[in-house]
């Protein structure tokens, strides 16, 4: 009598059901679809998990058969170029001892240990990673006990392997993967074969210690990225190229924006015209926040212990925190301002017409960041934030939140960026109960909601005290950044006893709202300046104008033209060297001056000047007065002509 299989059920992206046999691989599902499927799937993806073509399906499941055209598969793809790459390794030099090789956002790493990787062996192993792709090796699961596993790698004497077995729960599968003769400790899941893989290019050498912890074995980090399609590489690797010519920290040196010095790591030092652009950021977004409503205030960058362990910074932060003892006691610099604004807030009774209460500060805080993580303005240990809070009643929550949105809005729209936002929930580290946390994310969502905005869910990435809202901006080459963030907390009016008064005379707890738009000021002009490539527009820029006199018998005319614009408030230079014009007319395009004013004999008998406007050239002559006017114009909207006709 013939055995009668169990039938299953896979339900299908697209809504479909189909039935199989229990058992039937993934690769045979795909196959049976079509036969161009066949040829495109990498991986599968049941019920919400990605798993190899290789597994089977065993009972009814939500399946979606994933190609290189999916970001699940494209993972699995990079997944499996670390272990040919680690494959590469092992055959160019043998001995190496393999860590761990995850996936990374446009590629992957892995670690090695017990051999002195350099620059020039990067081609070596990129040429084996081609032939062990052009064998087409098949990637094999294998499901083995954990005393096989220990054996197998403590054979090999791969310590790193054998350290992660034996810290795995004891309930935990162990698999491991094989292609050709390499093989490698992993949970997967992988391609079908080595020759899958598309196009990718090793990057860097970087070192790691093993786990993250310093005080554990250093080992050797190799970088690399890949991609489905050899064009997409291309155009990786074109914008890779285009961030390096914007480089803040070229720049900044190049435009003499800032500096930084080994007597003060990750702490930078503003330079003239960086401090003007800094100035022109605070100024612009006071005037918003005194129309907002808001109120400016300084708090003290150093206070006591006291005042840390009340707001839970101490049990939280405080190997981030610089620390140093006055008077005998303990005292700390502040790593964030809302402390200080909690005890202006209870400096006096509070009543419930007071609220909303904005309060904002430019505040200088200090982190302590680890001297490998810094990076120019990007990640330094000093820096200002544009800190605000507001006090409001619950029932405020939502219209308070909505006008914060608002104002980042108009501040990234100024700019040019387009930016994305992220609902950053409780994480593992958090302090208050169940109940607040559930009402800060309710309140934040109904908020984000009555805005009719789009926003995505990024868990357990809040701060320890609420959650939070953070906006993503995107740059002139698409690149993402981290900068403003909206935290919603009643953590804080607990921990400070804050209190209102009630229109029936009882007292009430107030909710605060943490708001920062720039994020830290400094590192929002390090992306500025990579956003513009350093050209900044004409109302943030150092120097507006540049005149350039073509001799030594119209310097005269040109400190004219220059009064009359330094008059009417723009920051303007004469170079007034013996240089040829063409020289000075590149050097001003050099140094990305908006505009640069040609003044000759024509031009002065005609009061007039020519105009170039960088990333445009020449517009012609025209009337000082009528550019004076355009610029005006230009500055006062915060225009982002970079290449305007001057019409």
């Amino acid at each position: 009598m013939q055995e009668v299989k169990q039938q299953v059920k896979a339900r299908l992206k697209d809504g479909s059901e189909r039935i199989y046999d229990a058992g039937t691989t993934f690769a045979d599902i795909a196959a049976s679809i079509s036969a161009g499927l066949a040829r495109e799937a990498v991986a599968a993806k049941v019920n919400g998990k990605v798993l190899d073509l290789s597994r089977t399906l065993d009972e009814d499941a939500d399946v979606e058969l994933l190609t290189l055209r999916d970001p699940e598969g494209v993972d699995v793809m990079r997944h499996t170029c670390a272990h040919v790459m680690a494959q590469a390794v092992a055959r160019v030099f043998p001995g190496t001892k393999f860590a761990i090789g995850p996936v990374i956002e446009n590629g992957f790493y892995y670690d090695f240990a017990d051999h002195d990787f350099t620059p020039d062996d990067l081609p070596r192993i990129e040429a084996e990673m081609q032939k062990i792709i052009k064998e087409d090796f098949p990637v094999i699961r294998e499901v083995i006990s954990r005393d096989e596993a220990l054996a197998m790698f403590r054979a090999r004497e791969d310590r790193f392997k054998v350290e992660i077995i034996q810290d795995l729960p004891a309930a935990e599968t162990i698999t491991i993967y094989k292609q050709g003769e390499f093989v490698d400790l992993c949970r997967g899941p992988h391609l079908p074969s080595t020759g899958r893989i598309k196009a990718f290019k090793l990057m860097s050498i970087a070192g790691a210690y093993w786990r993250g912890d310093a005080s554990r074995e250093m080992l050797t980090r190799l970088y690399a990225v890949a991609f489905a399609k050899k064009s997409e590489l291309e155009e990786y690797l074109k914008r890779l190229e285009e961030a390096k010519q914007r480089d803040h920290r070229r720049l900044g040196k190049e435009l003499e924006l800032f500096m930084f010095s080994e007597e003060a790591p990750g702490m930078p030092f503003y330079l003239p015209n960086g401090l003007i652009i800094r100035n022109q950021l605070e100024a612009y977004e006071r005037s918003l926040q005194v129309a907002a409503g808001y109120q400016e205030v300084r708090t003290p960058i150093i206070m006591n212990q006291r005042l840390w362990e009340q707001s839970g910074h101490w049990g939280h932060y405080q190997e981030n925190m610089y620390v140093t003892r006055v008077d005998e006691e303990l005292f700390a610099m502040k790593p964030m301002n809302c402390p200080g604004h909690m005890l202006i807030f209870k400096h006096k009774q509070r009543s419930y017409r007071d609220l909303p209460l904005r309060i904002a500060e430019y505040g200088q805080v200090h982190r302590h960041e680890l001297s490998g993580t810094l990076g120019g303005m990007m990640r330094v240990r000093t820096f200002t934030q544009d800190d605000a809070h507001i006090f409001c009643r619950p029932d405020q929550i939502e219209s308070e939140i909505q006008g914060v949105l608002k104002l980042v809005e108009t501040i990234y729209g100024v700019f040019g960026f387009s930016y994305h936002m992220e609902l950053s929930t409780r994480p593992e580290d958090s302090m208050g109960s169940d109940e607040l946390w559930e009402q800060a994310e309710s309140a934040l969502k109904r908020a984000l909601e009555g805005a009719g905005v789009a926003y995505r869910i990024n868990p357990g990435d809040g701060a320890f005290y609420g959650p939070k809202i953070d906006f993503h901006v995107r740059d002139a080459i698409g690149r993402t950044w981290q900068c403003a963030t909206v935290q919603l907390d009643f953590q804080m009016p607990e921990r400070f006893d804050l209190s209102y008064v009630g229109a029936d005379n009882e007292r009430y707890r107030p909710v605060v709202i943490h708001r920062a738009i720039f994020g830290s000021v400094d590192r929002f002009i390090g992306i500025l300046t990579e956003h513009f490539g350093g050209a900044f527009p004409a109302w943030l820029a150092p120097v507006q104008v540049r005149v350039l006199p073509v001799g030594a018998d119209y310097v005269d005319y040109a400190d004219k033209v220059a009064g009359t614009l330094r008059d009417a408030g723009f920051r303007v230079e004469v170079d007034a060297r013996s240089e040829k014009i063409g020289y000075k007319i590149r050097e001003a395009q050099v140094l990305k001056t908006p505009y640069t004013l040609v003044v000759g004999e024509r031009e002065q008998s005609e009061g007039s000047v020519s105009v170039r406007r960088y990333g445009t050239g020449d517009q012609g002559q025209i009337p000082l007065g009528d550019f004076e006017a355009r610029l005006r114009d230009e500055v006062d909207r915060k225009a982002l002509l970079v290449g305007s006709q001057m019409q």
